[in-house]
């Protein structure tokens, strides 16, 4: 807050001079920890006092429950395959109001082209979005990204006033050896939140990895993971997005053992639009976690307060004198559905759709080569490696099988499924083919160029035919997902935003959305989640056990190829 915009809240705060005021709230104060009820005076987005107050407009909440406005403490906002612009629009109305955003999507597909145009383009919205630099960008050097970026390419973006810290370090064994160009990341962030990204990393590595920087992670999968992060230091994010559910059993586990939640916040990190529409944002985290046990005041610290002292957000996450006017008012504290939401004083409602201008940096960021006669084929061998999804979680499990085959070549069935990735970046011919389990399809396809997190472009399907009719599709389209059968377009959602987001209306996107998985399922089969953030998931050669790249199918825990 400049010295301007201070000395007036501080002149109209003495004076009672308050613009708006909520009156007649359930106040949650993430302070004390307790509820008052009372009126909140507001004036140029600043909350003036809490008590009884008259001003120019006023609006009865009648006893309904007024937080601080919600904070995601991790998302990327390309996930949402929407512009940003839309993104905001849709999760607001879940009361919403602030996200820590780390756009490596789009700037491992276009570099920092690809930052400087998610800070421009969320500079006028009324949802706060603060920015960590992207960390690794490649993820790793086992696949082939659109760019790459070092401690100097960051430098630059360390004056913005929107960008806190440095984004996920996914590469944890870069930084649990020492790696010259990942410790000069580190040490420019030094004095800034750094987030982690440790998938069951613990003892000797883990202290070698807190050492080095990270202070949070959003990748724990059991409770002793959680309580072996906290009890070094680090700060844990509960998520639920499109892909990673399953958080329930954990929050029950920290509710029944009475693990302190003040250094614990809710993050999505990655959650389709149709999803946000039909189950809500961080409110639907909030009511899964007062369901399982945690208190419904945690629960709002949970997301409010503890993610804004996270990553040092002054005047955040809390409804008190001095603070943004943040906040939402919720019909009760067990399903939070907001009522009405405020962003910086102001109530929010959704306005039409603006037409965006397309930048030529960042649009037509798909380039494949031609494909050649039997591009997918894969030779077997006794004892194939197969990628198995596990259900619930972005793990995956690797197993040693003999599977069909024919000339030597192995034919997919429904259940045992060809999985491709194609480098889309620099038209390499790049391809690497491997075997999926656990999702099912017949006679069909699916594909996308969201493959986290190079983005290269993935397909699965029991049909080389299908297949390919689905790449030509992205290709066609300059990215996107698309579902195909018996060499027909079924549905299709183009995302020519650096092959990771639409710019088409936010109606128009979940609808499309929906036909997406409307056509999955008459082909497929898929029950634990969302397919297509499976599917995007499906490349990423950070995450346990198994993945696949353009390169070749990688096994994580040991660090190389298997085939």
């Amino acid at each position: 807050m400049d010295n301007y915009r201070l000395r007036n809240a501080i002149l109209n705060a003495a004076s009672r001079n308050a613009a708006l005021v909520i009156k007649n709230a359930n106040i949650v104060n993430v302070f004390t920890g307790t509820i008052e009820q009372g009126d909140v005076a507001i004036r140029d987005g600043i909350i003036l006092g809490i008590g009884n107050y008259s001003g120019r407009e006023e609006i009865d909440a009648k006893g309904a429950y007024l937080c601080p406005g919600l904070i995601d403490g991790h998302v990327h906002i390309e996930s949402s395959m929407a512009h940003p612009s839309r993104f905001a629009d849709c999760v607001l109305q879940q009361g919403t109001t602030t996200v820590i955003a780390d756009p490596h999507e789009i700037a491992n597909a276009c570099g920092t082209d690809g930052i400087q145009y998610m800070l421009d383009q969320t500079e006028w919205l009324p949802l706060s979005v603060f920015f960590m630099i992207p960390s690794c960008v490649p993820c790793t050097s086992f696949e082939t990204s659109g760019a790459k970026l070092v401690a100097t390419d960051m430098e630059p973006f360390l004056s913005h006033k929107r960008v806190i810290g440095l984004g996920e370090v996914m590469d944890y064994v870069s930084v649990v050896s020492g790696d010259g160009e990942m410790l000069d990341k580190l040490k420019l962030f030094e004095r800034r939140p750094i987030d982690g990204h440790a998938p069951l990393l613990s003892g000797d590595d883990l202290n070698a990895y807190c050492i080095a920087g990270p202070r949070t992670d959003h990748e724990c999968s059991t409770y002793d993971e959680i309580f072996e992060k906290m009890r070094k230091g680090m700060r844990i994010h509960i998520r639920v997005g499109s892909a990673c559910r399953g958080m329930e059993e954990l929050v029950r586990k920290v509710a029944d053992n009475k693990l302190p939640t003040r250094r614990m916040l809710f993050c999505t990190d990655d959650k389709h639009l149709e999803d946000i529409e039909r189950e809500g944002h961080i409110n639907y985290i909030l009511r899964l976690a007062v369901a399982n046990g945690i208190s419904p005041i945690e629960a709002v610290q949970m997301a409010t307060i503890n993610a804004a002292e996270t990553y040092g957000l002054q005047r955040y996450g809390a409804i008190a004198p001095g603070y943004r006017a943040d906040m939402v008012l919720f019909d009760n504290l067990t399903d939070f559905n907001p009522i009405m939401v405020f962003s910086n004083g102001i109530q929010f409602k959704p306005h039409a759709d603006t037409l965006l201008k397309r930048d030529p940096r960042i649009y037509n960021s798909v380039h494949l080569a031609p494909r050649k006669p039997g591009i997918l084929d894969l030779a077997v061998h006794e004892n194939m490696p197969v990628i198995n999804l596990v259900p619930g979680e972005l793990l995956t499990n690797l197993t040693f099988e003999n599977v069909p085959e024919e000339d030597g070549k192995f034919v997919p069935t429904p259940e045992l499924l060809k999985a491709a990735v194609f480098e889309r970046h620099m038209s390499s011919g790049r391809v690497g083919v491997g075997i999926l389990k656990g999702m099912r399809l017949a006679n069909g396809a699916i594909a996308s160029t969201v493959g986290h997190d190079s983005h290269n472009l993935i397909v699965v399907g029991d049909n080389d035919r299908d297949m390919l009719a689905a790449v030509d599709a992205l290709e066609a389209s300059s990215g996107g997902f698309v579902v195909v059968s018996q060499g027909k377009v079924l549905a299709q959602l183009p995302l020519p935003i650096a092959g990771l987001m639409s710019d088409l209306p936010l109606h128009e996107i979940i609808e499309r959305q929906k036909q997406l998985l409307a056509a999955f399922r008459s082909i497929g089969r898929y029950a634990d989640g969302d397919p297509f953030v499976t599917l995007s998931f499906i490349a990423l050669p950070v995450i346990p056990c198994v993945r696949i790249t353009d390169m070749g199918v990688f096994d994580v825990t040991e660090m190389q190829f298997v085939q």
